[in-house]
């Protein structure tokens, strides 16, 4: 889901989209909102509310879950799938309270639900704390992507709550490793981080997700409010010459890195902070070099890294 900008104290007040087919319902709504310090826009129907979206860009929407034609739901799937407008916070309205029109709400993308009939202060509180809260998404998301990186929020089963464009692209790019989705190791990694099992451990330092010659690092960032982790992503993928001692040497792209490195002049430790991995798993990525290679020492495995590279008589002088 991509964020848009929403606005600030400053700039305007902050915009409401309400979308019921009952005239009464939008009444209501509208006259507390505008109460309560907000601009309110109002549509009778999903089509007309998705027509509203093409001219303005509201900071959240209030949309009944039941309407004739097109659904709040499929208004929601649609809303969604524009990514103009996926950033938007919705919230559904509905009197459906059986739990499969629940989690139906929220995998079409909602992000919470109001029931009907609605109480006033309620469905202020929860816009308001939404509002908030996509504003402070923005505001990380501005300033993550500006280091090269990519955030998203997870629950505590590992489902995104939120996902910024490029943290969605790689992980569409990423989205299973051996067949296991990546969502099941994440949730699997984040319930270590966050019961301290992996304190102090490479494990907990982050979660690495490969495909090709890619690698997708997931880094904890600290929970926020909601019950919600926030997860900073970083995408490192190997090098020319990396891949051409994974090819020529029939090693792992991670071996392969770890040798280039060591004919670059680098100590294990160097290498270990530059891949983002503990010296001891430097030891063990080397050990199975040094098996694959059929040599014994470092000087060797650097000769042969080398020749590789297509460099023989740099090969030479090591070798001797």
């Amino acid at each position: 889901m991509m964020l848009h900008e929403p606005a600030t104290p400053g700039d305007r007040r902050d915009v409401v989209l309400i979308v019921d087919d009952t005239p009464a319902n939008l009444a209501y709504l509208s006259d507390a909102l505008d109460e309560g310090g907000y601009r309110v826009l109002v549509a009778i129907d999903g089509p007309t509310a998705l027509d509203r979206l093409q001219l303005v860009t509201p900071d959240v929407i209030l949309l009944d879950a039941m309407m004739p034609g097109l659904d709040g739901f499929e208004t929601c799937r649609r809303i969604k799938a524009n990514p103009a407008t996926s950033g938007i916070p919705v919230i559904f309205m509905t009197a459906l309270l059986d739990t499969e029109y629940v989690v139906r709400g929220f995998s079409e993308g909602a992000i919470d639900y109001v029931t009907k009939p609605v109480c006033q202060l309620e469905v202020i509180a929860r816009i308001s704390a939404h509002v908030s809260r996509s504003r402070m998404l923005y505001k990380a998301q501005r300033s993550i992507e500006a280091c090269g990186k990519a955030g998203a929020t997870v629950d505590r089963d590992g489902n995104f709550t939120w996902q910024s464009r490029r943290a969605r692209e790689w992980l569409d790019a990423y989205g299973s490793e051996g067949g296991v989705i990546v969502q099941e190791r994440l949730r699997q990694w984040l319930q270590g981080v966050v019961s301290g099992r992996f304190a102090h451990s490479e494990a907990g330092a982050h979660l690495c997700i490969t495909h090709g010659d890619g690698r997708l690092y997931i880094h904890y960032a600290g929970d926020i409010p909601g019950g919600e982790c926030l997860i900073l992503l970083d995408e490192q993928r190997a090098d020319a010459a990396a891949r051409r001692l994974a090819e020529r040497c029939r090693l792992t792209t991670r071996e392969a890195e770890v040798l280039n490195w060591l004919a670059g002049g680098k100590a294990n430790r160097e290498i270990a902070e530059i891949l983002g991995m503990s010296p001891k798993t430097v030891n063990k990525h080397l050990e199975r070099v040094y098996t694959k290679l059929g040599v014994e020492n470092r000087a060797a495995a650097v000769a042969m890294a080398i020749q590789a590279l297509g460099a023989p008589s740099a090969a030479r002088l090591f070798a001797n």
